[in-house]
């Protein structure tokens, strides 16, 4: 009964996912590259808008922007571009939002803009660490229940064949 029930789940799961992920793939903006230092330029890209649509907006927010950018060109391998320059950026991680001439949205990437000459300076984060250390336990608890469950397998295993 019990692999009967995993089996639903799996293909209930495995149908959903194919359901959902053509509708996933088709919204696609990138920023290339994810990283630049202050005063670096990085291209926004809306693949999957038709250039003759209009013109696509990138609307970038951040620390210190909340701003939109129309895009400029034609990209190479299909959809809108626009280069943006990050002079006067604020140091941090910005979230662009593309939509397209005909109002559909396409999606939204990230990028973060470092110091000139590297990573930020400091930790390895801002301080709050707390969703990685809660990963940790949940990974740790779910080794640990694991290793029972396999360990009282065991046990039943080597008493039934001790008993035959």
């Amino acid at each position: 009964m019990q692999a009967k029930t995993v089996l639903v789940s799996a293909a209930i799961g495995v149908g959903l996912g194919t359901l959902l992920l053509p509708g996933v793939a088709l919204a696609d903006t990138t920023v290339s590259p994810a990283t630049t230092p202050v005063g670096g330029t990085v291209v926004l890209t809306a693949t999957t808008c038709d250039p003759s649509s209009g013109d696509a907006i990138f609307r970038v927010t951040g620390p210190d922007r909340d701003q939109n950018v129309r895009s400029t060109t034609a990209a190479a391998a299909g959809g809108l571009s626009a280069e943006l320059f990050t002079a006067g950026f604020t140091l941090g991680t910005y979230t662009v939002a593309a939509t397209c001439g005909d109002g559909s949205p396409d999606g939204t990437a990230t990028f973060t803009v470092t110091p000139i000459g590297g990573a930020p300076a400091g930790g390895r984060g801002d301080g709050d660490e707390t969703g990685a250390i809660a990963a940790g336990a949940t990974l740790l608890g779910t080794a640990a229940g694991g290793a029972l469950i396999l360990a009282r397998r065991r046990r039943h295993a080597v008493t039934a064949a001790a008993t035959l």
